[in-house]
């Protein structure tokens, strides 16, 4: 599983953090599966002494299905592998949005290059 992930965090570009809104990809060994889904609520479990959180999924398949899932934040971020009833499961959001590349500082203001080619018009006179 860990090889799987090394290589998906190669190939897919993640996000660090996990909102509501964002779509997951999730990983699982048994069943075997690869799949999207969209995060549509995160709830603290007050249950619980340690930071536990109810993550509310919609996985993107035919027909969607909903699930919810209680993890702690390294795991509902990518930062841990885990497992539910011992078979190992990986998941992350996906960051959607493309890198945006700042435009270049130009030290100089660009100047027109001047063309070869005459203007149209420059080489007829005007007669009167």
């Amino acid at each position: 599983m860990e090889k799987l992930v090394d290589e998906l965090q190669q190939v897919v570009p993640f996000k660090e953090s996990t909102d509501i809104g964002d779509i997951v990809l999730i990983v699982a060994k048994e069943p075997q599966m690869l799949v999207y889904a969209l995060v549509t609520d995160i709830t603290r479990d007050t249950t619980r002494k340690d930071e536990w959180w109810h993550l509310a999924l919609t996985f993107l398949t035919v027909p969607p299905q909903e699930i919810t899932w209680t993890l702690r934040t390294a795991q509902m971020t990518g930062k841990e592998i885990f497992t539910m009833g011992g078979e190992e499961r990986f998941v992350k959001a996906v960051n959607l949005t493309p890198a945006i590349a700042p435009e270049p500082v130009l030290d100089e203001p660009p100047t027109a290059k001047k063309s070869k080619v005459p203007a149209a018009g420059s080489f007829l006179k005007r007669v009167k």
